[in-house]
Parts: structure tokens; sequence; C-alpha cells
């Protein structure tokens, strides 16, 4: 079984952190920001350096490609995001763009040529920090949103993803959308506690989990917090606790799959003597099973909507975006737990509780996703940690599972490459 230089993957790694560095060991790289363009730079020279040619789509994604000894087939896609949270970590993202690199630099280090070409790609805003919603760049990639809405998109300051591509040169001129591809391989760390607290090294991914995100707005009446009489009140913040306390209930009633989140609150026009007139406030629930999320939400409408007529109060709920469960393709997860048995680490099978890029992929071609451990199951956190030995465990899984699936060939006339991409 072939096996990566650990070392190197991880000083790259720790390269890569300083761009965009924050003061509590953490990072913040949000898209298209310049230091999402630095980072971009610096990926796309060592990628030139492993002897890749690199190009970027439309809508920002940015490829490197390197050619397999048959030019009719498609490549295997190998990639994750640079881009982060804007009190991100070190590894959400960019280790599955830097452990598909070192595949590579592991295939040059020992002179094996593979029959499908290999693409690692950086897929753009998959995190959504600044542009929403999240994964925009492989949506756009596999037709699940339009381009021309994803360049009008606009971050909080009122800049478009279309000129923010142009400030930061990545706008590019390779097609957005019907691109090739034979299979999509993703690592990342887990971001959560499940594999650490097993003590596995390797999850397996068979899948995504279904995520619905809805809008709530409670409407009340704005009083005087010092003249309403509390049997006249129509606070929107009382019933949207209540809400909130229902939802609670919910989740266990769900348990242990089921999962429930108010992630953003907001009072309108708030002010320390006044009785909040309008609450609004997000939802976000999953679980693996759409006919379960399905009843997740029904439950949540009928709660909502009993509170809102006791009160006297409106509920106005909304989906905002909808994401079903979606199972990975049984070959590619076959591969990774294959390639996992055989180098000799303890693995499980585990479902995606995050979103990825993986989820849209496996919609149009076969996905599967390798899963590392990360130190309390902590992420989207600057102090985001993960142990050495386990990237370069997860990094081992991708290259032979990756490997299998590219089909590797070594025919005499085959150029041998050095560590640098360099025909030798």
């Amino acid at each position: 079984m072939l096996q990566c230089n650990g070392p190197r993957l991880w000083a790259s790694l720790m390269d890569m952190a300083q761009v965009g560095a924050t003061a509590r060991g953490g990072v913040r790289r949000l898209a298209l920001t310049d230091d999402d363009r630095r980072g971009r730079d610096h990926f796309a020279k060592w990628c030139r350096e492993a002897g890749m040619t690199v190009s970027v789509d439309e809508v920002g994604n940015l490829f490197a490609r390197r050619e397999g000894t048959d030019g009719t087939q498609k490549p295997v896609v190998i990639g994750s995001h640079l881009d982060t949270q804007p009190e991100g970590g070190r590894f959400d993202g960019v280790y599955g763009v830097l452990a598909a690199l070192e595949l590579v630099r592991t295939l040059n280090d020992h002179g094996i040529v593979t029959e499908k070409p290999i693409e690692i790609v950086s897929w753009t805003n998959e995190e959504g920090a600044r542009f929403t919603p999240a994964m925009l760049g492989s949506a756009v990639f596999v037709g699940a949103a339009p381009l021309s809405a994803a360049l009008d998109t606009k971050d909080a300051d009122g800049v478009t993803l279309r000129d923010a591509l142009a400030q930061c040169g990545y706008s590019g001129t390779r097609s957005a959308t019907g691109q090739p591809v034979d299979s999509y391989f993703e690592a990342h760390i887990e971001q959560g506690p499940v594999l650490e607290s097993h003590g596995k090294p390797i999850g397996v991914v068979t899948g995504g989990q279904a995520i619905r995100w809805l809008d709530v707005a409670v409407t009340g009446v704005a009083a005087h917090a010092g003249t309403t009489p509390m049997p006249y009140r129509r606070d929107a913040l009382f019933a949207s606790a209540a809400m909130a306390l229902e939802l609670e209930a919910i989740a266990q009633r769900f348990a242990p799959q089921g999962l429930v989140t108010i992630g953003q609150v907001g009072i309108p026009n708030s002010s320390r003597n006044t009785i909040a007139g309008r609450v609004a406030f997000t939802v976000d629930l999953r679980h693996p099973d759409d006919a379960q999320i399905d009843a997740m939400e029904r439950e949540l409408r009928e709660a909502f909507g009993r509170i809102a007529k006791a009160r006297g109060l409106d509920a106005v709920i909304e989906n905002y975006w909808t994401s079903p469960a979606t199972p990975f393709d049984s070959s590619c997860v076959s591969l990774v737990e294959d390639a996992a048995a055989r180098l000799g680490y303890g693995y499980e099978r585990i479902v995606s509780g995050a979103g990825h890029d993986a989820i849209h992929l496996a919609r149009h071609v076969p996905t599967a996703m390798v899963f590392i451990p990360c130190v309390d199951g902590l992420s989207h956190n600057e102090a985001e940690d993960a142990l050495p030995e386990d990237v370069t465990s997860g990094t081992n899984v991708l290259v032979n599972a990756v490997l299998a699936r590219a089909v590797a060939r070594t025919p005499a006339h085959a150029c041998m490459n050095d560590g640098n991409g360099r025909g030798q």
C-alpha cells in the first residue's frame, strides 16, 4: 500500500495556516478576499511545481490537473476548499485540498502514472461566511445554481461575487458547468466528536444527512416596558422563547439523530425599555432520513402556529434552503473502506453531519469521503486541531482509494517523475 510523506503534508498545512492567521491560532480567509487570494496563489504555485496545469472556471473554482495515460478518460476529481469561517481553524477544508496535493506529490515520488487524469479542485465560497448560500462554487459546477445568480450574489457590504472575483484575480474563463467527471473524493476533518470518542482514526463516509434551513419571523406589538401590564402584552420575544423550548423538545423526540439549532436571532429596532414587537430567528434542522426531517418540520410548524395563536401574534416560517439526504456511491465508499482495512487502520462507517461540496457532487457523479478525527470534535473555531498521525492516515487512505479508481499504470515508455513533477 502506498504511503504519503506525512511530514511534508503537515509542513504544507502549517505553511498555509499562516495565510490569514489570527492572533488566537486560527485562520480568517473569507472567500475572495485578499487573504483567500494569497492562499489560492500559494496553492497554485505548489501545484505547478508538482507538474500540474492550473485553470480557473467562471465562478472561481480552482483546478489543477495531472494528466493520465488515456486521454479519452474522465478525470478523478479530489478536493475541498481554502476559504474559512471568520474565526476558522487550520484544517476545515484546507486539509482536503492539501491532502489531494500530497496525493499527487506521492505519485510523483514513486513514478506512478494513472490511466485516468487526476484533478484537484478548491471550490469557491464553500463556507458561505461571506456569500450565501454555502457551497456556491460546487453548486454552480453541477448545475444546482445558475451561474448568473451566483455571480450576482452580494456580501454584507453589497459587493457582488462577480466583482470580488475580478478584484482578487480569480475570474476564470473555463466553463463552470458541463465538465466531465469520473468520480469525486474528498478528505475532511469530521467536525464532530464521534471518531475521537470511538478511538477510530478513519471515518468511511456513507453519505450526507438532510439539512433544512428555515427563517422565522414572529410579529407582536411593540409597546412601553413600564406602562403595559403583562396580560396586555403581545411580546414577540417571549413567544420566540417558547418556540425555542418547543424546538428543544422536538429534538428530544427525534433523538439521537434529529438535530435542531437556532443560529441567529434578531430584534429589529430594539430598545432597552421597549417590548419586542418583532423577532426574527433561523432554524437549522438535520436528520439522516428525509421522512424524519419532514416530520420534524411538520411538528415545528404546528407548535409555532399554536404558540403564536395563544399569544395573539403572527408567525411566518419560510424555507431558506433544503439539502436532501444524499447517499454516496457504494463502489467509491468500498474503495475507501478497503484502503483503510488494508492499511490496518481502525475505521467506522459514518454519516456526515455537516454539508460539504461532496454532497453536491454525489447527486451527479460517484462520490466518497474520508473523515479523520479533530481534537475534542471542535471545528468552526480558532482552536480547531488535528493530530499529525491522523492527518497522515487519512491521506494514505485517500491516496490508495483514488489510485484504485484512477487505475495505476507503469508502462515501459512512461515518463518517471521526481518529487517536483519534472521528467527524468
